[in-house]
């Protein structure tokens, strides 16, 4: 019986576990319709600037423009650097029926260099096909106007123009102006740690040397840009926003292009630097390193061979030799070491000194031999500074000693920088003690002061030194720094700079300043004057005085031969130069490497630069007549 009875289902049960069931789903689907609304309501009310911004961000993009280089003028308004376009052979592949085929016919009809299709096809590979593509820099306007002609047989083939750096006189301003280059690594680092890489987005080149390098933020400009709209693959639609670029600013230079050209000129040939400059504010009228190079071939980019020429060419042009070449000043110094010793007490205008062939110092058996091997006789500080006696300064160093030496000739600018507007400067050095312990880790000796006495043995010093002691010692102690730059292109017309001085040299007497001058108007005017040959029948007045540089160290008793020494270690030539005399306009400093004597080699080509700026025919004969002296 057990076994026929029929089980009956609870509905009542059944009913009640599906309403639960349902109730449970229900308040899990409310649940997640709740969270969906919840990310809704945060995406959409929320979150909506940021995604607004995002969104924007993908349909709009900002595309950086370069601003226009400021141009260079010469004092007079002659262009020295300009801004000249070049043309580019540009391919939108897209638009072209047969890429392969236009590019065989363009390098055909162009006549260009076969090799440069693989380029321009990986270029294509790496860019969207909607992109132009640069096939060729650079054309010829012949190239440009070949193309034009067959340009309707080419789609997607154009002509576009970019503005380059040009440098019209070449040679002649390289170490003024420099140049300017494409941006690397190096200068991307420099940009990005004075928060300036964001005004060069657009920016290929840059300021590499001289005055480019040294006015870059004036020259450069302020970056503008647009925002263009695209779409998703990245394709510009229209241009929504256009901010205008600021050109950079035209500036002038102090230098004078028929000077520069005309000193270049009396340069050619040798190895050196000449340095032409006005005493009372430090404008610098001609800046010349022998030899120099063109600068047009770093602006497009130098070939390997092309650099490694002039890196490697003995006569080193890459270095300006004006403000970077370092020289022993030589005797060129003595008028700034009279004015030391007068004001110092070792010596007075009325002083008598017996010159004989050789100096010693006491108790000692080393002898410093005067330039010429007889002596000179009794002299006083004017025929000393004349016939430039080496011994009457060599007593006067011993005297004062180095820290007094040092500490007046670093007042004069030696061992330290001049402030000329150019990053490529020497400080050359000015020795002291201390100097040479640091340097050589030796004391220092009464023998080195000897050698400094004469401008030789530690020191060095740049021509554009040399230039601004002269310009302090013409205007009676005050200091002056060179400068390039004349002034800067304003809305209303040019912005002059102002003078820039520095700490004036003061003196017990100012009389002290007329006898180092007295002196150096005797080395061109006096009976026994060093230059007194090359400066003859000069129709103005001016004072000077020359320098010769040993190269390397003699021994004692060793005679210098000019004729069988090697050319690289003969001596330097130097003179420095001022006129006119009463009231000095322009100071001249010139350094010839390896030439030999100053008054037979440096003096007549200073005397040439004065005749450039005093009168308006300049003297032809610049060799002059050789002298035994200096």
């Amino acid at each position: 019986m057990a076994k026929g009875r029929v089980k009956m289902r609870d509905h009542g049960a059944e009913s009640s576990l599906y309403w639960r069931r349902a109730v449970i789903a229900f308040m899990g689907i409310v649940l997640l319709m709740g969270i969906l609304f919840a990310n809704l309501y945060h995406l959409q009310i929320n979150q909506h600037q940021i995604y607004q911004t995002r969104s924007n961000d993908n349909r709009i993009k900002v595309v950086p423009i370069a601003p226009t280089r400021g141009l260079i003028y010469d004092r007079n308004g002659v262009l020295l650097a300009e801004n000249r376009p070049i043309y580019s052979l540009e391919i939108t592949p897209e638009q072209s029926e047969d890429l392969d085929a236009t590019v065989d016919e363009l390098i055909a009809l162009l006549d260009l260099d076969p090799e440069i299709k693989a380029r321009f096809l990986a270029d294509v590979r790496r860019q969207r096909r909607f992109n132009p593509v640069v096939l060729v820099n650079r054309l010829s306007e012949e190239q440009v106007a070949l193309f034009s002609v067959n340009q309707h047989q080419y789609p997607g083939a154009s002509i576009e123009a970019y503005l380059k750096r040009f440098y019209p006189y070449r040679d002649t301003f390289t170490h003024v102006i420099g140049y300017v280059a494409r941006i690397n690594d190096k200068d991307v680092a420099r940009l990005r740690e004075d928060n300036k890489l964001p005004n060069y987005a657009a920016t290929r080149d840059i300021g590499k040397l001289g005055v480019e390098r040294y006015y870059e933020d004036l020259l450069h400009g302020q970056a503008g840009y647009q925002e263009v709209e695209v779409n998703n693959r990245g394709r510009v639609i229209r241009t929504l926003k256009y901010q205008p670029p600021i050109p950079g600013s035209d500036i002038y230079l102090n230098v004078d292009v028929a000077l520069q050209q005309q000193a270049q000129q009396l340069m050619a040939g040798r190895r050196g630097a000449a340095v032409i400059m006005t005493p009372k504010d430090g404008k610098i009228l001609s800046l010349v390193s022998s030899p120099s190079y063109d600068p047009n071939l770093f602006v497009h980019g130098i070939s390997g061979p092309e650099y490694r020429d002039l890196l490697h060419n003995p006569d080193r042009p890459l270095i300006n030799r004006a403000s970077q070449g370092i020289y022993a000043p030589a005797s060129t110094v003595k008028p700034l070491l009279a004015v030391m010793g007068l004001n110092e007490g070792a010596i007075t205008p009325n002083t008598r000194f017996f010159g004989g062939p050789f100096f010693q110092i006491p108790n000692t058996s080393r002898k410093f031999r005067d330039w010429r091997r007889w002596g000179h006789g009794w002299m006083d500080v004017y025929r000393a500074i004349e016939i430039s006696a080496d011994t009457f300064f060599y007593d006067l160093a011993y005297r004062v000693g180095i820290d007094n030496l040092n500490d007046y000739m670093t007042r004069f600018g030696f061992g330290q920088f001049s402030g000329v507007d150019l990053h490529e400067e020497a400080s050359g050095t000015m020795p002291s003690r201390d100097w040479k312990q640091a340097r050589h880790k030796q004391p220092w000796y009464q023998g080195d002061t000897i050698s400094v006495g004469i401008g030789q043995g530690y020191w060095t010093a740049t021509p554009l030194q040399l230039a601004r002691a002269t310009a302090i010692m013409t205007d009676h102690g005050e200091t002056i720094h060179p400068r390039l730059l004349h002034g800067i292109a304003g809305p209303d017309g040019m912005i002059a700079m102002p003078v820039s001085k520095g700490e004036p040299i003061k003196l017990k007497q100012d009389s002290f300043w007329n006898v180092g001058l007295a002196g150096m108007y005797r080395v061109i005017n006096g009976r026994e004057g060093t230059a007194r040959r090359a400066f003859a029948d000069t129709p103005y007045k001016a004072g000077g005085k020359s320098g010769t540089a040993q190269v390397f160290s003699l021994a004692e008793n060793q005679q210098y031969d000019h004729a069988n020494t090697k050319e690289h270690l003969r001596d330097n030539a130097l003179f420095v130069a001022f006129a006119p005399f009463d009231k000095p306009e322009v100071v001249v400093s010139v350094v010839l490497e390896n030439a030999g004597g100053g008054s037979s080699y440096a003096a007549p080509v200073a005397r040439a630069l004065l005749d450039l700026y005093m009168i308006p025919e300049p003297l032809q004969n610049t060799e002059g007549e050789k002298q035994d002296n200096e």
